[in-house]
């Protein structure tokens, strides 16, 4: 299927808590490890209202992705119009087809609506997939610094 037909049939609506098999199962694709416990326990923690603003791509009434963010600041000194992208995952079989795209940018106008005037998520050095992802979409080096102190 073309990537322009394939994105018209995609349907994107907020996250359920009856979307866990499916997210844990395009978890296992992408990491190779089964997680039920750990998504059902992000999902309850983020709910379905304010600040949460999660999001699934369903292609013919199946999840093909998802996107999960919350809207928060003050932490960290950062003002409270402040959007956060904490996770997003794809089926292998979609991936590289805008899915990921749509995702951000239904999730942006969510973020819009809130105030929103920042968008943050952290991403791994070496992940230069998604890192790519992130620049293609318009993100840029932020003013922030991720500090860390590993315990030995």
């Amino acid at each position: 299927m073309e990537r322009g037909e394939l994105l018209r049939k995609i349907t994107v609506r907020r996250l359920k808590l009856e979307d866990l098999e499916a997210i844990v199962e395009i978890d296992h694709r992408v990491l190779g490890t089964r997680r039920p416990s750990y998504w059902r326990q992000k999902i309850e923690e983020m709910g379905n209202e304010h600040p949460s603003k999660s999001l699934v791509a369903e292609l013919d009434g199946k999840v093909v992705g998802f996107i999960m963010g919350t809207v928060s600041g003050w932490e960290f000194g950062v003002p409270n119009t402040i959007g956060w992208i904490d996770t997003i995952g794809i089926d292998p079989n979609y991936q590289k087809k805008g899915i990921a795209t749509l995702l951000f940018k239904a999730i942006m106008e969510e973020f819009k609506k809130e105030g929103v005037e920042n968008i943050y998520t952290l991403v791994k050095w070496e992940d230069w997939d998604l890192m790519c992802f992130f620049k293609a979409i318009g993100f840029t080096r932020g003013d922030m610094i991720n500090l860390e102190y590993k315990i030995k």
